[in-house]
């Protein structure tokens, strides 16, 4: 995609940047668009608002402090032009979002940085060189209280820098100030990290937030894959069979209408090549893939730390169920936080002999080789998910877990 979209998660549809390993990775189109649809059920309109009800009452609380040592500041006509200017930012910048339903492009962020810089700027000469060296820079420290607000709009490593350096610029502010008394330091210092500290625990929840809703919509998309055939195309294929069946119908219409002349010529004759070229490869990898290796290499999660080793392609022998539950057994073990290292390794089969009277029974065993997964960390629905694939004996190998399940499949197909 050549531009970056945002919801009120500020969740970038199709693309994660994660710090987890280098990807490449695309998203069908259509899956895209039909979360972008969609994203309004989310919740993050709930977030925004909650977190713009705490950066209210945090200015609230600086406003009533402002009038309560207004009387004490050496200039301050600067610092009531500060909460004016910052009046102004906060009204104008809410209704450009909401008329933008929902959304804070580039240069709005940029304005109200800027803006924001001029009400340091104003609030910080407003309470410089009070006699008692104690005045709080009020209208300074409801900056980061806008970042707050507007921490679900925006990339959380830009609301992460901004107030980063508002505090760093408060604090040298406070450092450089002549004090009759270093004691009067302690209190500002205290009111600069509790009009720092929200932005930073706001970009900690929405960063923990959009991980979790990122994570419930790679899971959901590629779960479609669970009620495919035994050998099937998946979402990526399925797309691009249907560009190619769209290429191929412009070409069949141009010969029909007369716009190309039988022969074709030769650059039309080389696009017919190439078409039907293409569409065989296609079919015929359709015919070789299973759904498990479509789920894997569709999902932006699964993708980076899963290999499948199925020459005979069990893995679409298993019933719905069981693939349920074999999905859910690699989310669980490699789609952890605390795992960014995690790589899972499946071999599938070789088939056992059919047992006496049960010929169209398949038993294979499934080996799930891991590599940074302690066994104390998989989690409890992990194991369920395991038993449900069939009975499972664990081991630790180089202190990572290694699982061999025994697949049983009654009345499986041959196709």
């Amino acid at each position: 995609m050549s531009s970056v979209e945002e919801n009120t998660l500020g969740v970038v549809v199709g693309r994660e940047n994660l710090p987890r390993r280098n990807r490449s990775f695309r998203r069908p189109e259509r899956t895209v668009s039909t979360t972008r649809a969609n994203q309004h059920a989310l919740g993050g309109r709930h977030l925004t608002i909650g977190t713009s009800t705490g950066a209210g009452l945090i200015t609230l609380f600086l406003l009533l402090l402002f009038l309560a040592q207004i009387t004490r500041m050496q200039h301050p006509s600067y610092s009531v032009v500060a909460w004016g200017l910052l009046v102004v930012i906060v009204g104008s910048t809410a209704a450009i979002v909401h008329g933008l339903a929902m959304r804070m492009p580039h240069w709005l962020f940029a304005a109200a940085l800027v803006g924001g810089v001029a009400v340091i700027g104003l609030d910080l000469y407003g309470v410089w060189g009070a006699p008692s060296g104690s005045i709080i820079p009020t209208a300074a420290l409801a900056v980061p209280a806008l970042l707050l607000a507007i921490v679900t709009l925006r990339e959380t490593v830009q609301i992460l820098i901004a107030d980063v350096a508002i505090g760093i610029t408060l604090l040298l502010a406070a450092a450089a100030e002549e004090r009759s008394n270093v004691l009067t330091l302690a209190p500002e210092l205290m009111m600069i990290a509790i009009g720092v500290a929200p932005a930073l625990l706001g970009v900690a929840v929405v960063r923990s937030y959009r991980r979790m809703v990122q994570l419930e919509l790679d899971l959901a998309l590629v779960q479609s894959t669970v009620q495919a055939p035994q050998l099937t195309v998946g979402m990526l294929a399925s797309e691009e069979l249907t560009r190619l069946d769209d290429d191929a119908e412009e070409l069949f219409d141009d010969v029909a209408a007369g716009r190309l002349s039988l022969p074709l010529p030769l650059e039309a004759s080389t696009r017919a090549a190439s078409l039907a070229t293409e569409l065989r490869l296609h079919l015929i990898e359709g015919r070789k893939e299973t759904w498990l290796r479509h789920a894997v290499s569709e999902s932006e999660f699964l993708a980076p730390a899963v290999t499948i080793d199925d020459p005979s392609s069990l893995a679409g022998v298993l019933t719905p169920p069981q693939r349920d539950a074999l999905l859910l057994v690699l989310w669980l073990l490699v789609s952890d936080t605390d795992r960014w290292g995690a790589t899972v390794h499946l071999i599938f089969g070789p088939t056992h002999p059919p047992r006496l009277g049960a010929y169209r029974t398949v038993r294979f065993p499934l080996v799930l080789e891991t590599t940074g997964v302690l066994r104390r960390r998989v989690d409890a629905a992990a194991w369920e998910a395991m038993g449900i694939v069939g009975p499972h004996i664990d081991s630790v190998r180089d202190g990572s877990l290694r699982v061999e399940i025994d697949c049983t499949i009654d009345g499986a197909s041959d196709t």
